[in-house]
């Protein structure tokens, strides 16, 4: 008997580690349900019609990788409107939420005719970036916020521009292209407010030990 209720505490307790470690990310799991979906549309055209062009996975991983990049920045927008001391960085986070919610629409349309799975949710990574945000206010929060701006809007750019010359479909192709201009607008405002930003003051010194 006292096996038998080890036993059973022992597999309680496994189960319980299984369930806290499973913490599924849901951008990887969209990739995978692209893979798989590009694949069988691919199967299908060789024996129809060739001529017509379908999203590369290559496709579908910059939809996917938009959509999570969006999410985050409306996110840390909404941080930013609650969060910052600084009006303008307020209003920066208010231009976030608007701007990338309004993407977010457009990128829900064009995955939904494209037949390409859009992630639920940030990835496990960005929500740990969100949540170290998260844990700041005033100043800290202020230069925190618009350093990773500045970061991820040239990271978008880059990998906008490059879908907008490279993307198989014409329709993703030009979903990048059209919000190039968006996104250098953005970098633009965050660099200003960047270079206005009152840089950290380093703690006083401590004086020499006496001779």
């Amino acid at each position: 008997m006292k096996y038998i209720i080890v036993s059973g505490l022992a597999f309680s307790l496994f189960l319980g580690i299984g369930c806290n470690n499973s913490n599924p990310d849901s951008v990887k799991e969209a990739k995978k349900a692209n893979d798989s979906t590009v694949d069988s549309l691919a199967k299908k055209q060789s024996v129809t019609d060739s001529s017509t062009t379908i999203p590369t996975k290559e496709d579908a991983d910059f939809v996917v990788k938009a959509a999570s990049g969006g999410m985050l920045e409306v996110e840390l927008g909404k941080l930013a409107q609650a969060q910052a001391s600084k009006q303008g960085v307020k209003d920066f986070g208010a231009m976030m939420v608007a701007d990338h919610s309004k993407g977010g629409d457009l990128l829900k349309s064009l995955a939904m005719r494209k037949r390409i799975t859009l992630p639920d949710s940030v990835s496990n990574d960005q929500k740990k970036e969100r949540d170290d945000l998260a844990k700041k206010r005033g100043a800290e929060f202020d230069r925190s916020y618009i350093s990773l701006m500045v970061k991820d809007h040239k990271d978008d750019i880059k990998e906008f521009e490059k879908a907008a010359k490279d993307a198989n479909d014409a329709d993703i192709k030009a979903f990048a292209a059209n919000n190039v201009g968006m996104l250098k607008m953005h970098l633009d405002s965050a660099q200003s407010l960047d270079k206005a930003m009152p840089k950290r003051i380093a703690g006083p010194k401590t004086a020499p030990p006496y001779q």
